[in-house]
């Protein structure tokens, strides 16, 4: 009899564990189903996100066609399309007297985004003008806000008054630009090549550092936000300057867009990929 008993329990202990198995087995089951239905939606999120993330219409509008200077004026010595790029070239032949710019026909930008690949030989100076006005009596010369270029780079990223109040933020500055009173001649208000009023108020990075950043003699993009009176200029994805200019008497709301040569030694740069978002 007490053979029969402990077989007994024997088998009652095989049946709980076998159940306990089961339900384990069962859990287990459960537990993968549900985790591969959550990757599959996780899947779903992820695409629908990347796709909100990259619209098909972002809003930027190509400038230039990378065939001829349609939309464009300027001086047919200096500029040419050559390779699909827009070329701005002086030679040991050219006779220029003053800056120059090929200057876009399309409007007076106000609040924009433009963006813009460029490259310049390491003797090359050169500029995107924007919000700026026609000089009278030089062709196809401008003066007003300027994002700086230059092949040593170390200019570049820089904003610039053409002809104006000159520097008002180095590569590395945020700045406010005050007014200065009482007012009077631009010049006066001029020392050391860069505007009296200019007052640092954020370090961006070092300017050493952030020249690192800037391909020579090679392809870099430059991208301009402006809106209001902040002025924001990024190369190859990093703000390089930012000006708040609160010189009512002196600062523009909207004007002329431009591609300078600067006067000087034989320099050749090359833009592609113009592109204008109105804001």
């Amino acid at each position: 009899m007490r053979f029969i008993r402990i077989n007994e329990d024997w088998r009652k202990k095989q049946i709980i564990d076998f159940m306990k198995k089961i339900k384990s087995f069962k859990t287990i089951s459960i537990a993968l189903l549900i985790g591969i239905v959550g990757c599959v939606k996780n899947q779903d999120s992820e695409e629908t996100y990347s796709k909100a993330e990259l619209p098909e219409d972002n809003g930027f509008v190509s400038i230039f066609d990378g065939k001829t200077l349609d939309g464009w004026e300027g001086d047919a010595d200096i500029w040419r399309v050559e390779d699909g790029f827009l070329v701005g070239e002086l030679t040991p032949e050219s006779n220029l007297e003053s800056n120059t710019f090929l200057i876009w026909k399309g409007g007076e930008p106000e609040n924009f985004e433009l963006k813009t690949d460029f490259k310049i030989t390491i003797d090359g100076n050169s500029g995107i003008n924007y919000r700026s006005d026609r000089l009278e009596n030089i062709p196809f010369a401008l003066r007003g806000y300027q994002a700086d270029i230059d092949g040593k780079n170390t200019y570049t990223g820089q904003n610039y008054e053409e002809r104006k109040r000159t520097t008002l933020a180095y590569r590395g500055q945020g700045t406010t630009i005050n007014p200065q009173e009482p007012p009077g001649e631009i010049r006066d208000f001029v020392e050391k090549n860069a505007w009296r009023g200019l007052e640092l108020t954020e370090e961006l990075g070092d300017r050493d550092s952030l020249r690192m950043l800037i391909r020579s003699e090679d392809w870099n993009q430059m991208h301009l936000v402006i809106e209001g009176n902040v002025l924001k200029h990024y190369v190859n994805g990093v703000l390089m300057s930012v000006v708040t200019d609160k010189d009512q008497i002196n600062r523009e709301t909207k004007g002329l867009l431009g591609l300078q040569v600067h006067v000087g030694p034989p320099m050749k740069v090359m833009f592609k990929n113009i592109e204008l978002k109105s804001l």
